[in-house]
């Protein structure tokens, strides 16, 4: 797989019977498919954790919504103690350009969950930004927040 932006950690891959891989996903608790997605989301998530203090009790993967009547996954989302959506990140896998069209599709999602801060990665580029849902405005972050940060904000 392709080396990431991020720190390293203690992956834990295995290899099935017709040599497909999968990863361990220590948010859903289970092995899943290993794609370059989830390459860079295993990797982003592990980063939060174990660097930005966001506890893994307060985040979820492929978290499921309804857009205009069509059903979505959110990629990853970080809560609060109290359930409301603090941040939504999607990823892309290393190969694929961070564009309009990624930000267009976090922002759409965002119309759901309503998050203060939005973050999109494809393993070598990570951008964050805060949004004002009230004033219709966003502003974007020069590093990614630590979690005790974005509660206090």
């Amino acid at each position: 797989m392709t080396p990431l932006n991020l720190p390293k950690y203690n992956i834990n891959v295995n290899e099935l019977p017709d040599g497909s891989l999968q990863i361990f996903d220590r948010l859903r608790g289970k092995f899943v498919a290993l794609t370059p997605e989830e390459w860079v989301r295993q990797h982003f998530v592990a980063f939060l954790i174990d660097y930005k203090g966001y506890p893994i009790g307060l985040m979820a993967n492929e978290v499921a919504l309804s857009l205009n009547g069509t059903s979505r996954r959110s990629d990853t989302v970080v809560y609060d103690s109290s359930a409301h959506p603090l941040v939504i990140i999607e990823y892309k896998a290393p190969s694929v350009n961070i564009t309009q069209k990624t930000f267009d599709q976090i922002v759409r999602y965002n119309m759901v969950f309503k998050a203060p801060y939005l973050i999109v990665s494809n393993g070598l580029n990570h951008y964050c930004c805060h949004v004002d849902i009230e004033k219709h405005s966003y502003k974007f972050l020069s590093d990614i927040p630590a979690y005790d940060e974005i509660v206090k904000m």
